[in-house]
């Protein structure tokens, strides 16, 4: 089993994290159940959720699992988030004081437990007062409401500002973001996985498999149909089909996952999974099985350590390509300089 910090904390999770978005939605209670024992048996320990999943529908059936399973349940590192909206009013959402307070008593009874572990702010909320925001976390570590913090979906000089202010304050500082990143998706390299490293966070990628692109499912010049995210939604966000399909780079990143699957006798999903989980400052990959079944394949990438061969063949056919400046080549050689002078 390999066991990370997460982030610069004490606290113990597995490398590979059980994500609950499906619940109540996608996965009725009894599916959802399963995907639980099965994940606990496996030995993992890290479950993810938000407020917002299912309209709170996933945190109540974890509730109920963990009210059924009190060995599992002592054991378990539970994450949730808020910041999405709970109701109608302008007070329904955000990251206040005034929404966080009620946001998290919410969670704290649907899952049915006094303590989160992880609680984490969804989004940014450019009308709420950072230091409100930390405010009141650092008051929630400190009642025993939560153990840590984290953050998902921020940028680079959100992260930056936040541990910041935190750290000339006094606050508890965030341990964690919660970024989407993949194969396909590198662009947080560019700026944000060196803020979270300067700060000493942990990323907790979502969407590792691209949502579903990574594991072969979609095939070039063939729109998606039957019962998966895109073929019942070709448009769906930024996994939309058409998007991606006309770029020649996901083609060539789908290949290279395809060929090394095949040599390593392993499903597309455990060479991608794999890769994210062996990526600089990852502390847990969250994983969004809808069954069973996937879910066993998905954690069968613990066994898999890629060669430096294979990882340099994946990060070279998936390298980000931005402009020169300021993230591309010519910027990243001007942020350094030779310790003996000269160009």
């Amino acid at each position: 089993m390999d066991y990370r910090k997460l982030g610069p904390s004490g606290a113990v999770v597995t490398a590979y994290c059980l994500g609950t978005m499906t619940f109540g939605a996608e996965a009725d209670e009894a599916a959802s159940h399963k995907l639980l024992d099965d994940y606990f048996a496996w030995g993992g320990n890290f479950i993810d959720t938000a407020d917002v999943y299912s309209a709170g529908k996933s945190e109540e059936i974890i509730g109920r699992w963990l009210k059924s399973r009190p060995t599992e349940a002592r054991q378990a590192v539970i994450a949730t988030k808020g910041r999405f909206p709970m109701g109608k009013g302008p007070n329904d959402l955000g990251l206040s004081r005034r929404h966080l307070g009620q946001a998290l008593d919410d969670s704290l009874r649907r899952l049915g437990i006094d303590h989160i572990d992880l609680y984490q702010m969804h989004a940014w909320d450019a009308l709420t007062p950072i230091e409100e925001t930390l405010r009141f976390l650092d008051d929630a570590v400190r009642a025993g409401k939560i153990g840590y913090y984290g953050f998902s979906n921020y940028v680079g000089w959100h992260i930056a500002k936040a541990v910041e202010i935190a750290r000339a304050r006094g606050y508890t500082r965030p341990v964690t973001l919660q970024p989407q990143y993949n194969l396909l998706v590198r662009d947080i390299e560019l700026e944000i996985v060196d803020a979270c490293q300067d700060a000493g966070m942990g990323l907790l990628p979502w969407s590792p498999l691209g949502g579903g692109w990574l594991t072969g499912k979609y095939k070039r010049d063939q729109t998606p149909t039957g019962a998966t995210r895109l073929g019942e939604n070709p448009n769906r966000g930024s996994e939309s089909y058409a998007a991606r399909n006309a770029q020649e780079r996901t083609w060539g990143i789908i290949e290279a996952v395809d060929e090394i699957a095949k040599a390593r006798g392993v499903s597309m999903a455990r060479v991608a999974l794999a890769w994210t989980a062996a990526r600089p400052a990852v502390t847990s990959v969250i994983l969004g099985a809808r069954t069973s079944e996937q879910l066993a394949d998905n954690l069968g990438a613990a066994e898999l350590k890629l060669t430096e061969a294979e990882m340099d063949r994946l990060n070279e056919i998936s390298a980000p390509q931005p402009a020169a400046y300021p993230y591309g080549e010519g910027g990243r050689n001007q942020r350094h300089r030779k310790i003996e002078g000269g160009r």
